[in-house]
């Protein structure tokens, strides 16, 4: 009777263990493993192709764009030819019938004028994907019959990418302009196309979620440090895989994308020879000194060390510990048909595969330059620094002035007014997938050590 009652008690420990064992694993931050870039690429070539290179290579008639939107005099990337009087998110592209297009560029999400300068690489948090953007389906619609009767040519040059802005364009709106809608395009874009040919159809062949969630734009001067891609980490393997699926919006099949993927070491030697800007104000060495102690005791675990020897600890952190809103990283699990397709697509083909690994959580960027890249979590809910390191600061809903931005050098973040309730042009951190909460460790600290920290992180 002993020995039964020894191995039960045995048995019951057993399961504790296990349970506690799975209990801890929720809670431990878990590592990202390095992958194999193809390293050694030209930085100008990929500028040069960043900026002139037709990877998408469908759009509107030259000569339409012009029209309908004018020419841009500022020529903020000084190009030359048909691009020098486009705006830097557009690129003249030639159809194979000879005609000109104007086809959107990488530099739409990755790039913002920030006090007058074009910074590239810096996340672009003033794009519009709500109901006001320019190039809507009504637009679209209109230019189309107008081709067909007076310029069948040019039709037939911009056909292909007209056919993929009707079918996808009604579900790209996010709830309110500055945040971005990249991942619901990838989605729209594998729904219609055969993951292995590339072939398009008319026709979803996924089913689509009925939410768009938003989503920030990282810098990506940050990615030369990152083991993974994208805010939940779960872009894994070859990079420059990632980078070349911009070419879905127009693609006719694998060997033209085939084509875009040969250029891209060039484009990530490009990316990672990018610096971040420097605060343009004066720091309170002493302060800020204060501060680094400050990081480093209570932040460095998860966002590295930086200066001389800093180090970035590529570390994925569970939803039950970051607590932000998880929308994003859940949508991988609620939505697998598009995880799926991607693994059995030609991206994880050849000698440099490229793969998706979800995870309930978010990977903890690394924080050079984050002065300058407001609003704050991966959903660009906080619109300050201060705010993000004290979450009784943060608005539960804001607006701020697109036409006339306006840098807060005290908060380190954009001048925003608090709104008194939800509205047009109002960012409602109540609406699925915008929520503000989570990332509370700041609010453990006191204010004299959030005021350092904020004067030590515009060094970075």
């Amino acid at each position: 009777m002993r020995k039964y009652f020894i191995l039960s008690l045995l048995i019951l420990c057993g399961f504790v263990f296990t349970a506690w064992i799975q209990v801890f694993n929720e809670y431990d931050p878990v590592p990202i493993p390095p992958s194999a870039q193809r390293l050694g690429g030209d930085p100008q070539k990929g500028y040069e192709y960043l900026t002139t290179g037709d990877y998408v290579k469908g759009g509107v008639p030259y000569s339409s764009f012009v029209m309908g939107l004018g020419k841009d005099k500022r020529n903020l990337l000084q190009r030359d030819g048909k691009n020098e009087n486009l705006p830097f998110a557009y690129t003249a592209v030639t159809a194979s019938n000879g005609e000109i297009l104007v086809a959107p560029n990488c530099l739409q999400c990755h790039a913002e004028v920030f006090n007058g300068e074009l910074i590239l690489g810096l996340g672009n948090t003033s794009i519009d994907f709500t109901q006001n953007d320019k190039m809507n389906i009504k637009n679209l619609k209109t230019l189309e019959s107008w081709l067909k009767l007076t310029a069948p040519k040019k039709y037939q040059a911009a056909k292909s990418f007209i056919e993929v802005a009707k079918a996808i364009g009604n579900n790209l709106q996010t709830d309110v302009q500055g945040v971005n809608a990249a991942d619901r395009l990838a989605a729209l874009l594998v729904a219609h196309r055969d993951p292995v040919t590339f072939k398009w159809n008319d026709t979803a062949q996924l089913d689509i979620p009925g939410e768009v969630i938003p989503t920030d734009v990282p810098a990506w001067w940050l990615l030369k440090k990152k083991h993974a891609m994208f805010y939940n980490g779960f872009g894994r393997g070859d990079f420059g895989k990632f980078l070349g699926a911009s070419n879905l919006l127009t693609v006719v099949d694998t060997s033209e994308s085939a084509e875009v993927d040969s250029h891209m070491p060039d484009l990530l030697a490009y990316i990672y020879s990018l610096q971040p800007p420097k605060y343009p104000g004066p720091i309170d060495g002493q302060l800020a000194t204060a501060g680094e102690k400050v990081f480093i005791n209570n932040c460095s675990k998860c966002h590295g060390t930086y200066g001389e020897g800093g180090q970035f600890p590529n570390l994925l952190i569970p939803a039950a510990v970051i607590q932000t809103d998880s929308m994003l990283s859940k949508s991988n699990y609620s939505n697998p048909q598009f995880v799926a397709w991607f693994n059995k697509s030609w991206f994880t083909q050849g000698s440099h595969p490229a793969r998706l690994e979800p995870f309930d959580g978010y990977l903890a960027q690394p924080l050079d330059g984050i002065w300058a890249t407001a609003p704050y979590l991966h959903n660009g809910s906080v619109p300050t620094l201060e705010a993000l390191l004290n979450s009784d600061l943060r608005p539960a809903y804001w607006s701020r002035n697109f036409d006339k931005p306006e840098y807060n050098y005290d908060q380190l973040g954009w001048v925003y007014k608090k709104q008194e309730q939800p509205g047009k042009n109002v960012y409602n951190t109540h609406k699925t997938g915008y929520g503000n909460y989570g990332h509370s460790f700041g609010d453990r600290l006191t204010p004299e050590e959030r005021k350092a920290v904020l004067e030590y992180l515009k060094k970075l």
